[in-house]
């Protein structure tokens, strides 16, 4: 065999394994926990087949892993993957699960279905009762062009929302990358004339969730898995709600369209409450200008006129859209900052300003 020949022998094995389906790597591997040399594979395989993503998750949390996960593995996995929250946050969940697999053992049926219809009627208790409020939104925006994920940052925005029960929302822009918009900005139910790009409602963030819970929307969950979450246990469950019985909406200038949703929801197995929510768009009609958005909610306790409430403290919203022929994906970081009581003395959304704020804690490690 001459060596030109093994050459081309040896890329052709290079092609064979990139392009192999996951099952037959799955194949070659033993059915333990999964090695340091299995995940290198399976995140290999990411970079030009990212649709892979979900069953190497669920390869993941069916098998866990049998090394300690190191920061050198923890920064192959981001790079590979683009940084993928939902497997990084598995990759971790089976490191938490191999060191101590007492605690992060998936309970019995029937335990996680209480746990889950006592979040139900705590969600749905607390949509009902939440105080009118003010909170400064610090949006970050970005844009990336095809599916690269390569994003651009585009600009930052400072928004003053103010919620009242009778009335709904309101939106103040208050800055533009530090600066004070001009004259002709006012309050108003949407911003986004203003700004142009992707925009998006917070408070709205309250109903969405608790939308998952009514009985109208015949969702449907499945136990997923095990999570930490802000220090806290949780149990990820996988839902579904199908089109004719969403409420979910998508709005791309004049247009808007109705769409089903799935995703997950991380639930405190001691409190009961939802601490974080993703929401993804499906059904979308094939002719709508966006043809896929998701949006991921991490929520916390606040004190608003001595009360906690669990309201939203960071999200990010994607959406892909599709203009003439050019696709263009946007992303919008948004962190929510200095809740407090809408009341008398602050219920002109117009005179809101910084100084209004307390200032931010500072970020948690």
């Amino acid at each position: 065999m001459n060596s030109k020949f093994l050459q081309l022998f040896q890329i052709g094995l290079v092609i064979l394994f990139l392009g192999a389906p996951l099952t037959r790597i799955r194949a070659q591997s033993s059915d333990g926990p999964l090695t340091r040399q299995d995940i290198v594979a399976l995140v290999y395989q990411l970079p030009k087949y990212p649709e892979r993503r979900d069953e190497i998750v669920e390869e993941i949390r069916t098998r866990g892993i049998g090394f300690p996960l190191n920061d050198g593995m923890r920064s192959l996995v981001a790079s590979k993957s683009g940084n993928d929250a939902v497997l990084r946050r598995t990759l971790e969940e089976a490191e938490r699960r191999r060191v101590n697999p007492a605690a992060s053992a998936r309970p019995p049926d029937a335990e996680a279905n209480e746990l889950l219809e006592r979040t139900r009627v705590a969600t749905l208790a607390a949509a009902e009762a939440m105080p009118d409020f003010l909170v400064k939104q610090l949006i970050k925006r970005s844009v990336a062009y095809g599916t690269t994920n390569n994003w651009l940052a585009q600009d930052n925005l400072t928004i003053a929302v103010g919620y009242r029960a009778n009335a709904g929302e309101q939106y103040k822009l208050l800055a533009i990358n530090g600066l004070p918009p001009g004259q002709e900005v006012k309050e108003g139910r949407d911003y986004s004339k203003y700004v142009g790009g992707a925009s998006s409602s917070g408070v709205e963030y309250i109903s969405a969730l608790a939308d998952v819970f009514k009985p109208e929307s015949r969702t449907v969950f499945k136990l997923d898995d095990t999570d930490l979450v802000q220090g806290r246990r949780t149990l990820v469950y996988e839902y579904e709600i199908k089109k004719p019985f969403s409420q979910l909406t998508l709005a791309a200038g004049e247009a808007s369209a109705g769409a089903g949703s799935r995703g997950r929801i991380w639930i405190d197995r001691e409190n009961n409450r939802v601490l974080r929510f993703e929401q993804i768009a499906t059904e979308i009609p094939g002719d709508f200008p966006i043809t896929a958005a998701s949006t991921v909610i991490d929520y916390d306790w606040v004190t608003i006129d001595e009360k906690k409430y669990l309201l939203p403290a960071q999200s990010e919203i994607l959406l892909t859209t599709v203009n003439r022929n050019m696709t263009i994906q946007s992303r919008n970081v948004i962190r929510f900052r200095g809740y407090q009581k809408f009341g008398a003395e602050l219920k002109v959304i117009d005179e809101i300003d910084e100084k209004d704020f307390p200032p931010d804690k500072p970020e948690k490690p």
